[in-house]
């Protein structure tokens, strides 16, 4: 059978990946089964105490019940089987008188002699019980009308037979359908409403865990998994990957000590190798050597800068972005020029303030122009402008970004081409200011050529 085909509820009772609902169903089941033994194991330790008799009156009833049939012709028969058998062997002298609402009628046995004024007064009898004493001898018999397979009979037949637990269970399924089943589904229907509101709460201290791990992240270091609530089961789990974190935390900053390191390292002998390349006479193979050279200088520059802002993250003061970036066009406006520029810069008000830090915002626009410059196709205009309430748009008139590179572009060493002073980590550097900053950075490529970069700061 496939749950796909069940109700929804259904699927959800069924469905193999909750723990909880596997706790729920299999809890309803066991109880159903506990239930069932208990009424059996009750009724046979009151039947071994005496509290129940050893006969039982409505036996042969039952049994005429379940046994009656019609055959093709309509006439009334008894089905042979370990019931009826079963029902002779316990009363030797077994007599019955069995008829329908047409008069067909089936009998066995003879009618005590007490009773043989009775059968005639049948039409008038719904349903009675009879006892006659003669003497030391008692005589009971009962008249009934019940519902069969051969349809609405009476049955006339002496209130005798045997009581046993599995003869009471094979002749009345009603022990089930009105004892168990309503008790076990009052059960069943408790553990579907406690049951769930137990384990959500057993569960608290791992749905807290799993909140404290959607906050891990390479930028937020440090976050551990709770301890305190989680079941016992799981805590090794959670412990585990509490240690995992450590190790991989101690590996990100070896590694980060590294890079930084090195960009340490290289400083010195970038700067003098560049001091030898400049002592060179002007060659074609010298400019190229310096080329090599600035994109070493600018690769370390951008390594510092990566470890200055992690540190300096907290530290943010108001900083006028017109300004800021004001300055960093009147730096950079010679280099587009001799590229074949031109530069424009429109800032929607003298003074628009956000809170930051300024080296850093100076940096990030810095490189989106040093990009525009390198991308821009040395032809058109560098555009940059300043609006409210607090973002800084520079946009050139190159060929753009492709659309299936827009997703990478922000990746660390990644480079759109395979060419000039680049090492791939300006516009990812930009991207850790933004954050840095609790902003965004944005490519916004519309239908104009070139490409479009947004920096967008909350409002101071």
């Amino acid at each position: 059978m496939r749950l796909k085909r069940l109700p929804l509820f259904v699927r959800r009772f069924f469905r193999p990946g909750s723990l909880k609902w596997q706790l729920v169903w299999r809890l309803v089941v066991l109880q159903v089964v506990l239930l069932t033994l208990m009424i059996f194991i009750l009724l046979g330790g009151l039947t071994i105490a005496g509290v129940i008799r050893d006969t039982y009156e409505g036996r042969a009833i039952d049994v005429l019940r379940k046994t009656v049939r019609k055959d093709d012709s309509g006439k009334l028969t008894l089905k042979d089987g370990p019931l009826l058998a079963g029902l002779r062997d316990e009363v030797p002298n077994l007599w019955f008188i069995v008829r329908d609402k047409e008069g067909r009628s089936i009998s066995e046995g003879q009618v005590p002699a007490l009773l043989t004024d009775i059968p005639a007064a049948l039409d008038y009898i719904d349903t009675a019980t009879f006892v006659k004493q003669l003497g030391g001898t008692q005589i009971s018999a009962t008249v009934q009308w019940a519902d069969t397979a051969a349809g609405r009979v009476q049955i006339f037949t002496g209130a005798q037979g045997e009581f046993s637990i599995m003869a009471l269970v094979s002749v009345t399924p009603e022990l089930f359908a009105e004892v168990i089943l309503p008790v076990g589904g009052v059960m069943g229907l408790a553990t579907l409403i406690v049951i769930p509101l137990v384990v959500r709460n057993a569960f608290k201290g791992m749905r807290r865990a799993a909140a404290h791990a959607e906050k891990i992240d390479i930028e937020d270091r440090g976050v551990r998994l709770p301890v305190e609530g989680i079941p016992t089961e799981i805590s090794p789990l959670v412990k585990a990957v509490n240690g995992a974190l450590d190790r991989l935390d101690k590996g990100y900053e070896r590694h980060k000590r590294f890079l930084v390191d090195a960009a340490h390292e290289l400083r010195t002998p970038v700067a003098i190798l560049n001091t030898r390349i400049t002592s060179l006479p002007q060659t074609p193979e010298r400019a190229r050597l310096l080329q090599d050279t600035a994109r070493l200088s600018i690769l370390t520059d951008q390594l510092l800068d990566i470890q200055r802002l992690g540190r300096q993250s907290e530290h943010l003061v108001r900083v006028d972005l017109v300004a800021a970036a004001r300055g960093v066009v009147l730096d950079l406006a010679p280099m587009a020029f001799a590229a074949g520029y031109e530069m424009s810069f429109e800032p929607a008000a003298e003074e628009l303030f956000v809170n930051g830090d300024q080296t850093a915002i100076e940096r990030a626009v810095t490189n989106l122009v040093q990009n525009a410059i390198e991308h821009g196709g040395n032809a058109g205009r560098i555009a940059i402008a300043i609006k409210r309430p607090a973002t800084v748009e520079i946009a050139d008139e190159g060929e753009g970004v492709p659309a299936a590179e827009r997703d990478k572009i922000f990746e660390p060493f990644y480079r759109l081409r395979q060419r000039g002073h680049g090492a791939g980590l300006g516009l990812n550097l930009v991207q850790e200011i933004m954050q840095m900053h609790g902003g965004r950075i944005e490519l916004a490529c519309g239908e104009e050529k070139g490409a479009c970069f947004r920096l967008v700061f909350p409002a101071a």
